[in-house]
């Protein structure tokens, strides 16, 4: 007997998402494996998930080669120019900058929570201060203006109420 079809929607709750991913992610990568082994297929797999973690498999010893690869058969007639070692650093330097920025962003929202502060000086702290005071006075402006909203419609429900009161008073 097998499962039902499966609505594709995205999953509301946050936990169940997740661990659908996980198992998903999972499921995928196994599959990827498979194919490589049962078929003698090259097979490259990126996942980003939605925090930004990235996870990966190739069924060769090099990404870079098949990631070249896949770029001469989708986007040869644009670099036809270029050779296979200028291509190839060329993406290298590609990869090693976005795994950088990709490194520090990780590092910015560590930081942000508190951690790994221990290789900062103090500049790099009070910036650091700085944008967290920043935010701070944001999210307590949204508050305040939330509260002040919520005060009005509590307001004005109260006054709705005494006016129904009044009208069933007259009648």
């Amino acid at each position: 007997m097998g499962r039902g079809r499966v609505e594709l929607k995205r999953i509301e709750n946050k936990i169940n998402r997740q661990v659908t991913f996980a198992k998903r992610r999972n499921g995928l990568l196994k599959k990827a494996y498979e194919l490589s082994v049962l078929c003698d297929a090259e097979v490259a797999l990126i996942i980003f998930s939605n925090r930004g973690k990235l996870y990966e498999f190739c069924s060769t010893s090099n990404m870079l080669k098949t990631l070249e690869r896949y770029q001469k058969c989708s986007y040869g007639t644009l670099e036809v120019n270029q050779s296979a070692k200028e291509l190839e650093q060329t993406s290298y330097r590609e990869y090693l900058k976005l795994k950088g920025k990709y490194e520090s962003l990780q590092r910015y929202q560590r930081q942000l929570l508190g951690e790994d502060l221990g290789p900062l000086n103090i500049e790099e702290l009070d910036q650091l201060e700085h944008q967290l005071d920043s935010s701070l006075k944001q999210i307590r402006s949204n508050k305040e203006l939330l509260n002040a909203l919520l005060y009005g419609l509590k307001t004005l429900k109260t006054k709705k109420h005494y006016i129904s009161q009044l009208i069933r008073c007259k009648i």
